[in-house]
């Protein structure tokens, strides 16, 4: 895992890279999946997730069209805070985040294979998969269509 030393200047340092590295370079970790730990220079103390939220908010204030978290969003999120029981948001958070980044890469290669083909093939492609399928479905003996109906 990279380590990312933070100065009491601000600045960030990569032990790994040996160089003073931005936000920007941190970000552009994350969407390469790279993993990082940010930690103080001086104590050691994991400051990720500080990083982490600091990044959202140069992200939210970048792009006015891109926001992602609106005033009502973070007033619902200040709340649950504030509960004497807390709801296990971010269990929550991210496999909800989680699932639609997974239908989003989906449905993009879906497109991109889609857009590689002519109509014509992906139809004989549909096609052939339909008759894998049926003949999958014919092959089965009774017995194992027994077998199902007795779960």
């Amino acid at each position: 895992m990279r380590v990312i030393r933070k100065y009491a200047n601000r600045r960030l340092y990569d032990t790994q890279q040996s160089r003073y590295v931005t936000l920007e370079d941190l970000r552009r970790l994350i969407l390469d999946e790279e993993p990082f730990r940010v930690e103080d220079a001086k104590t050691g103390v994991d400051l990720t997730r500080t990083i982490l939220l600091s990044i959202i908010i140069e992200q939210e204030q970048a792009d006015g069209d891109a926001e992602v978290f609106s005033n009502d969003l973070l007033q619902q999120l200040i709340r649950v805070y504030a509960m004497s029981q807390p709801l296990p948001l971010a269990r929550y958070l991210e496999q909800g985040t989680r699932l639609m980044l997974e239908q989003q890469k989906r449905l993009q290669d879906q497109w991109q294979q889609a857009m590689r083909h002519t109509p014509m093939e992906l139809m004989r492609e549909m096609a052939e998969e339909n008759m894998r399928f049926w003949q999958q479905a014919m092959m089965r003996s009774p017995l194992d269509k027994d077998d199902d109906e007795s779960r």
